[in-house]
């Protein structure tokens, strides 16, 4: 029994070596076939491997092929999910006894890979057991296969997931590598993509890796590197695209980063996210929609802290309400530091406004600021509503206080076809010396009191701007006063150089029209004086003409004494002139009048002389005499006429 036992064991033995030689001994394409086979069952899927193929069995079941393609899964709509070139595959042998995946190694160049997922929890990564289904056709319902991969490295990838509900991602020149040495534990990720043709970084590890692959949430840490910026992640996440936990963005060009990660164009202003440092608790859901809370963000000079909602498919759409201290947005209007030129007339800023920035989100913004400088408007503290719709940007002023007083209305800047920039505006008591330096570079004028403007003004650059504005505005201010002109001085001696008048109230409105803003009711009370004004200030050219008309009340005869002031010139220097002609015009009316009745007179008396010396030297020539109420020229031709009579009668004698 013992010799029988020896022999059928030795006779066993012969047959195993002679089987796997002769394993060995198959060509190519049955190697492959065999291969493809083994590959099917423990994945369900269908493989096909061709080209120069090689195969080893133990301990590693391997296969290193020309070509390799792993189909999809049923429910998925294009194509192979994996499909490459010199692609080499190795699966440790011991645990697919054990009926456990667990690929050694996966190595392959420039494969395409197509990854989908769909909303009931369905991904095409996920293998369903062929174990049990050897002989038949695989069904999506099977349980998924336990799979581990140890190690992959994939080369010049490209590389689409579709996500239902989601924007297709696809990307090229991929780079890929992934250390995963035991299936319940840890992976690392290190990848290389070129979504914008440079260079992208992507560093990750993440915890319960099989757990990952299935679906669900597990312990992230990123980092993504591109373009002068980068961007790290401490939290949770899923491969379905959701991710909760603390973001740190450190940018130092905003716009090459965002280019570098495929989204160009994006041209953001000076001081608003040109350059970022942000820190904040982010949560993304799989269909893009983003929430960020505990929001602190250095944007290159102006800091803001709050949270945001955000819907990411297509133009960011954004919810948000922040907190600022001083807030500077001069970039959106080009009122950089230059701008002082405006006011110590030396021109307005000419430089083209880069106003791409608009289109960057569309939405609202609840902002809250200790104080906002806009260039041609600086405010105090401030509670806004900013929203902008597809390059229109609306500043709804809620609460403003600005040049000591309160303002409200709307500030709006529109990109749409072109720059704009207009806005209603309503000040309550407002400093007026500082509101009109800030808008018109106007210094001389101080007092408080009340304005509205309505304006609108188009161009590329300030200059543009200022030269197109047109609109509509008044003010009423209480007691204030006039730098570089003293009208009590005037009306004593004509002398308008210095001084200062001061006056118990001013009124007046005005229009805008190519930059030029004219009135005509200027009404300035003085304890003595009564002062009109009319006339124009190009705010484009930065000059002036206004001519004051400033009236002592109880003087002349109870008719006062005016004395017309004409101021022209560049506003920085203008020139103060009266105009003496008008003065008296203005004051000697009745004077003059009464004088030029004097002299009618004096020239009707004179005619009337002449005209009786006339008749007496024709009564002596033609012997006419004139009748009462007759004048000289009908006593002339009734005598002419007698003697033509009398000289006719005389034919017939």
């Amino acid at each position: 029994m013992r010799w029988l036992i020896k022999r059928i064991f030795m006779v066993l033995v012969l047959i195993l070596v002679v089987a796997g030689f002769s394993l060995f001994m198959l060509p190519a394409d049955r190697i492959a076939k065999i291969a493809a086979d083994q590959l099917r069952k423990v994945t369900g899927r269908d493989v096909t491997i061709s080209g120069d193929v090689s195969m080893t069995f133990w301990p590693v079941l391997g296969v290193s092929a020309g070509n390799l393609e792993v189909g999809n899964a049923e429910w998925a709509k294009d194509g192979a999910m994996l499909s490459t070139q010199n692609a080499a595959i190795g699966l440790d042998a011991s645990a697919l006894l054990r009926g456990e995946i667990k690929i050694t190694n996966i190595e392959a160049q420039s494969p395409t890979i197509r990854l989908e997922s769909r909303k009931d929890g369905r991904a095409s990564w996920q293998f369903s057991d062929g174990s049990a289904q050897i002989e038949t056709e695989t069904t999506p319902g099977t349980p998924a296969q336990p799979i581990t991969i140890q190690k992959l490295v994939i080369t010049d990838a490209t590389l689409i997931y579709d996500a239902e509900g989601s924007d297709l991602v696809s990307y090229s020149g991929v780079d890929l590598a992934l250390d995963w040495p035991e299936r319940l534990g840890a992976a690392e990720i290190a990848a290389v993509l070129r979504p914008a043709g440079q260079k992208v970084t992507v560093d990750a590890a993440i915890g319960g890796f099989a757990s990952f692959l299935a679906g669900d949430v597990q312990p992230v840490e990123a980092r993504v590197r591109a373009g002068g910026g980068d961007v790290t992640l401490s939290g949770r996440g899923s491969l379905q695209g959701a991710v909760a936990g603390n973001v740190r963005l450190n940018a130092g060009h905003t716009g090459a980063f965002l280019a570098a990660l495929g989204m160009p164009g994006v041209v953001l202003p000076k001081g608003l996210g040109q350059s970022m440092d942000v820190a904040m608790a982010l949560t993304l859901t799989p269909d893009r929609r983003l929430a960020l809370r505990d929001v602190v963000a250095d944007l290159g000079g102006n800091t803001l802290r709050g949270g945001a909602d955000i819907t990411l498919n297509g133009t960011p759409q954004i919810n948000a309400q922040l907190n600022a201290g001083a807030l500077d947005m001069r970039s959106l209007t080009g009122a950089q530091e230059t701008s002082s030129a405006g006011s110590a007339g030396g021109g307005w800023p000419t430089d083209t406004i880069d106003a791409s920035g608009l289109a960057a989100f569309n939405g609202a913004i609840s902002l809250r600021a200790d104080s906002i400088d806009l260039g041609a408007l600086s405010l105090g503290a401030t509670r806004t509503l900013l929203s902008n719709d597809r390059s229109r940007m609306v500043f709804e002023l809620r609460e403003v206080n600005a040049y000591g007083g309160q303002m409200t209305g709307e500030f709006v800047m529109n990109n749409r076809n072109g720059l704009s920039v207009g806005g209603n505006l309503r000040g309550a008591g407002v400093e007026m010396q500082t509101l009109l330096t800030d808008l018109a570079g106007l210094t001389r004028f101080r007092g408080q009191g009340n304005a509205e403007v309505s304006f609108l003004g188009v161009g590329q650059s300030v200059d543009q701007i200022i030269r197109s504005l047109k609109g509509t505005g008044a003010i009423s201010v209480g007691r204030g006063a006039i730098e570089g002109i003293d009208l009590d001085a005037l009306l004593g001696s004509f002398d308008v150089s210095g001084g200062t008048t001061v006056f118990d109230s001013l009124t007046a409105g005005f229009t805008m029209e190519g930059g030029v803003l004219r009135n005509s009711d200027l009404l300035m009370l003085l304890p003595n004086f009564e002062t009109s004004g009319a006339g124009e200030v190009n705010l484009g050219a930065q000059t002036l003409d206004y001519t004051v008309t400033p009236k002592a009340l109880r003087v002349n005869g109870e008719r006062g004494l005016a004395v017309p002031v004409r101021i022209y010139g560049p506003w920085a220097d203008p020139k103060i002139r009266p105009d003496l002609s008008a003065a008296l015009d203005l004051n000697f009316a009745a004077e003059k009048e009464r004088a030029e009745q004097k002299l009618r007179e004096e020239q009707d008396r004179v005619e009337q002389r002449a005209k009786d010396k006339v008749a007496e030297k024709l009564q002596e020539e033609l012997g006419v005499v004139r009748g009462e109420g007759q004048s000289v020229e009908e006593a002339v031709k009734d005598g002419l006429e007698d003697k033509l009579k009398k000289e006719l009668f005389k034919i017939f004698d």
